[in-house]
């Protein structure tokens, strides 16, 4: 059967079970996938068709009524970490650290929206002509972005970032070369003894997954409360946990929930460290007086193509939202954040930690850092692949108040 034949097919028995789905209320899936079954070995008889192609319809047909049409066999697809819909019949996917083309697309822009609805109602969100920007997430944690037209140009745009079934450990990253033995043990007492730590980089760096691999860390008997945009950490190792996501306006501009309210409100739960999955505006501010009023330990990202960027990057983002003097700022920064790990993603698509730097006192306007170790790469290197280490700088940690109170060794 080739594909033509096989897409008229799809078109037919899709059409056939939607029209008897109309007569029958509160179907569950296991009804549609022998309703298509049937439908199917009935053409089966009609016309020869293998058993490879039986299934195939069969899923092609099931995945456009009760899943997400074209995009479930590659959300499916374990290696696939980004699918990237630029328009109904433009999709490309990474593999690896590498973008393809495929030749899929949907049967027309409106099943495309019929999909992006699908995806965000099932997580109480909204998008529409009037607000055409929103972020959710599937069902496995998946990070989603939807832009529609007249945004984007080229039509309804759907963007996911995929997370794996198991979150990747700390232990993960050391065997791929992205962190040493040793950075990791240092990290590990510094999580322990309750060093604020705030992870930056750029986009696709792996900040999330590193946050995901440090709170492994954080000792199972305390409480922590996460605050995310969309909830996508996977944090298994915490029983007392509270996760909070916020929420978009509603059709009549009313309700939303910031990230800056969770923030505030988290802080009347007896959290014992509070973990923001990243922050992007004026709750840069609520986020540092919360690490500067008791929640020691608590964990943040951001996006910063270097520690020193980030810490302008934060002044900006407060400076937002507040009437603060610069200098008032740059003493809360300094006062609030220990411990700065910047992440990188390198020419050959590999992500390391490119730097580990313990954040100073503000001094003559000018918050200082102190870097710990900084990945060295390997002169000679071939374009196609970095090679190299993340090194001890030689530099004394200054602030080890923390691992004394603990009782863990101050060594660094």
């Amino acid at each position: 059967m080739d594909e033509s034949e096989k897409e008229l097919m799809v078109d037919s028995l899709r059409k056939e079970i939607r029209e008897n789905l109309d007569i029958k209320k509160d179907v569950t899936d296991e009804y549609i996938n022998e309703l298509i079954t049937d439908k199917v070995f009935e053409e089966a008889k009609l016309r020869s068709i293998s058993i490879r192609d039986k299934q195939e319809l069969i899923s092609t047909v099931y995945n456009s009524i009760r899943k997400l049409d074209i995009l479930q066999p590659l959300i499916d697809d374990k290696s696939i970490t980004e699918i990237m819909v630029n328009g109904a019949d433009s999709i490309f996917i990474e593999k690896q650290g590498k973008a393809y083309s495929i030749e899929s697309k949907f049967e027309s822009r409106q099943k495309l929206e019929d999909v992006i609805q699908s995806i965000v109602s099932k997580v109480n969100r909204v998008v529409n002509e009037a607000s055409p920007i929103v972020d959710a997430r599937l069902e496995d944690g998946s990070r989603v972005n939807v832009v529609l037209p007249p945004i984007a140009l080229n039509g309804p745009i759907l963007t996911i970032r995929k997370f794996p079934e198991r979150p990747i450990s700390m232990e993960d990253l050391i065997e791929w070369g992205s962190i040493t033995d040793e950075a990791a043990e240092v990290l590990d007492r510094m999580v322990k003894a309750k060093y604020n730590i705030f992870i930056c980089g750029g986009t696709g760096s792996g900040k999330t997954s590193f946050l995901n691999a440090l709170s492994g860390f954080i000792p199972q008997d305390e409480r922590i409360v996460t605050i995310e945009d969309s909830a996508e950490l996977q944090i298994l190792n915490i029983k007392n946990i509270v996760k909070l996501e916020t929420r978009n306006t509603n059709t009549e501009g009313k309700g939303e929930i910031t990230i800056r309210d969770l923030i505030r409100t988290s802080l009347r739960m007896r959290p014992e460290r509070i973990i923001v999955g990243e922050v992007r505006g004026a709750e840069a501010l609520d986020m540092l007086q919360a690490m500067n009023t008791g929640h020691d330990g608590s964990i943040s990202t951001g996006h910063g193509n270097s520690t020193g960027d980030m810490l302008s990057r934060l002044e900006t983002m407060v400076l937002s939202g507040s009437a603060m003097p610069l200098e008032a700022i740059r003493q809360q920064i300094s006062s609030a954040i220990d411990v700065m790990v910047h992440l990188s993603r390198f020419r050959d698509r590999t992500r390391k930690v490119a730097e580990i730097a313990e954040v100073m006192d503000c001094r003559e306007g000018i918050i200082g850092l102190n870097p710990l170790f900084l990945f060295e790469e390997r002169e000679g290197c071939a374009a196609e692949r970095v090679e190299g280490c993340l090194r001890r700088t030689g530099n004394n940690m200054q602030n080890l108040s923390k691992f004394r109170m603990a009782g863990l060794n101050e060594v660094i």
